[in-house]
């Protein structure tokens, strides 16, 4: 079979975990062998760089954290995803590429096309085959967050909502400009129905047609 590599991106609680975990088990009733992965920490490195730019104590500056990014990012592709792909499995990735762009690129202001350069050096020019945006009001994200885990808010998490605005708006942007490869779902509709929406974009790509 031939390996896919699937991104899925989107705001804070705009259900990546649950999406993902669906439609694990649906392709994996069809046959496939999926590899769940995420960005930072997909490997035992990457563990130890998510404790950094997500939990470390302090400032980071914006470069430095774009790089830490870029670092967990070579590493993963390099160790975990290429491998997986030349096997055949479908990779099944919680953000990429694209995250970098939305978070340090356009909200900390560092350049979206700098941080997209670097990252794709980083990466070796891997692009994946669609990308599933979630998209969903920022407030709406937020109030699912805490919910789910109090006020226990990561670094990047707890930042303004003006922040997490123009990280929406730089995803839409970017799939706006991309649209064979981005998907984008109404992230507030039913799990469900999401999920519906993802299978229907993600069967012909895998070569499951249930007619």
């Amino acid at each position: 079979m031939t390996g896919r590599f699937i991104t899925l991106e989107g705001g804070d609680g705009a259900g990546k975990t649950t999406q993902a975990e669906l439609l694990t088990a649906w392709l994996e009733e069809h046959g496939r062998t999926v590899v769940r992965t995420r960005e930072p920490g997909g490997t035992d490195l990457g563990v130890r760089i998510r404790e950094i730019v997500l939990h470390e104590r302090g400032h980071i500056a914006p470069r430095a954290e774009a790089l830490l990014y870029a670092a967990d990012r070579a590493h993963h592709i390099e160790t975990l995803v290429r491998p997986a792909i030349a096997r055949g499995d479908v990779v099944l990735q919680d953000r990429y590429i694209d995250s970098s762009v939305a978070y340090q690129g356009v909200a900390r202001g560092l350049g979206a096309e700098h941080v997209r350069s670097v990252s794709e050096w980083a990466a070796d020019g891997l692009e994946p085959d669609r990308t599933i945006l979630l998209d969903l009001d920022v407030t709406v994200g937020r109030a699912r967050v805490a919910a789910a885990r109090g006020d226990t808010f990561d670094r990047l998490e707890s930042e303004a909502a003006a922040f997490h605005e123009t990280v929406r708006r730089a995803f839409l942007d970017m799939a706006t400009a991309d649209p064979e490869r981005f998907l984008v779902v109404d992230a507030a509709e039913p799990a469900d129905v999401v999920q519906q929406a993802i299978r229907s974009a993600i069967g012909p790509l895998v070569g499951i047609d249930e007619g």
